[in-house]
């Protein structure tokens, strides 16, 4: 079995992908590495024969009041669709041009815009309308930011553009054998030679759940090097053999340049997957029709948010199969 993380970013200069192949019951893992073409990382992998199970740090999933508005039966239909609506990903600069066909905002900042605005932009009855229940604070860590939201440090909207328009949605439109965690079933179920299972993994929950304790910010370089024992230590938790390149890399703080932080976050990120592909951590989806159909969840979080749903949104009724989607 191949186990990959990609930390994922707008800027491909900032996408890293840590691999491990599974061999006699130990995980090989490698040094991180640029990403490059995703089909082709996606096809190279797959070449050589084995389950491949992708972690990606972006996210899969679409808020459930924004998803009740939509024709198809879920995410993946969804997704499959995109390649023949360019304009989805065309991010509004002001709020006129907020639509459920363009929903990404803002463009750049402007004085007096908040969330909330921009929800009601998009016919939702308040900010959290904007999030996944996923997407919410837990116990265990603060809240992650909106799927739409395209401004600041604390965004993921970017991301989400860049991965489907330019990777994903192209590539389910030529039959790519893509499967998708928590939508069409459990991990170890969807694996199976010649097809990627791609899951979204948050590297800050990771560090969480392996008892990693950062003392200051990842992108310090300093911060990252005084991890680097413990993350060799995980890694022998979770069965990993790291290459010696990796060892160092590890020790060293994952590089002073400023993609360190990517390669620290895709370690965090592989870490996470083998131990759920290992049993270590649970592969836990709530029992809510939202969030196994439209919404995702994140691989490893068993956490959930203090609310039931995001505020404002009813749990139900279920979504039903749209015909012909």
């Amino acid at each position: 079995m191949i186990a990959a993380h990609a930390d994922w970013s707008i800027d491909p200069r900032k996408r890293w992908v840590s691999i491990a192949r599974r061999r006699g019951g130990q995980w090989r893992a490698e040094a991180p590495r640029p990403v490059g073409d995703p089909a082709g990382l996606v096809a190279g992998l797959l070449a050589e024969g084995v389950p491949l199970a992708l972690g990606l740090d972006l996210p899969l999933g679409l808020p459930r009041g924004f998803a009740a508005g939509r024709p198809e039966r879920d995410f993946c239909h969804f997704l499959r669709g995109l390649h023949a609506s360019p304009d989805f990903f065309l991010v509004s600069p002001t709020l006129e041009t907020v639509s459920p066909e363009r929903p990404f905002y803002p463009a750049r900042g402007l004085k007096g815009m908040t969330r909330l605005a921009h929800a009601r932009a998009l016919g939702l009855p308040d900010a959290a309308g904007l999030c996944r229940l996923c997407d919410l604070a837990t116990a265990e860590r603060p809240a992650g930011a909106p799927v739409f939201w395209t401004l600041g440090a604390n965004q993921s909207g970017k991301a989400a553009i860049a991965a489907r328009r330019d990777w994903l949605a192209p590539a389910l439109a030529v039959g790519a054998r893509l499967r998708f965690w928590p939508f069409q079933g459990g991990l170890l179920e969807l694996l199976e030679p010649g097809h990627a299972v791609l899951a979204e993994v948050y590297p800050a929950e990771a560090m969480r759940h392996l008892g990693i304790v950062l003392p200051g910010s990842k992108r310090d370089h300093e911060a990252r090097r005084a991890t680097g024992p413990s993350l060799l230590l995980a890694m022998a938790r979770r069965g990993m053999r790291p290459s010696r390149v990796l060892e160092q890399v590890v020790l060293g703080g994952c590089g002073t340049d400023a993609a360190g932080e990517d390669r620290f976050d895709s370690l965090l990120g592989l870490l996470c997957l083998i131990g759920v592909l290992d049993g270590a951590r649970p592969d836990f989806v709530p029992e809510d029709p939202w969030v196994r159909r439209w919404e995702g969840w994140v691989l490893g979080q068993t956490a959930l948010p203090a609310a039931a749903t995001p505020a404002g949104v009813a749990a139900g009724p279920a979504p039903q199969p749209a015909g012909g989607a």
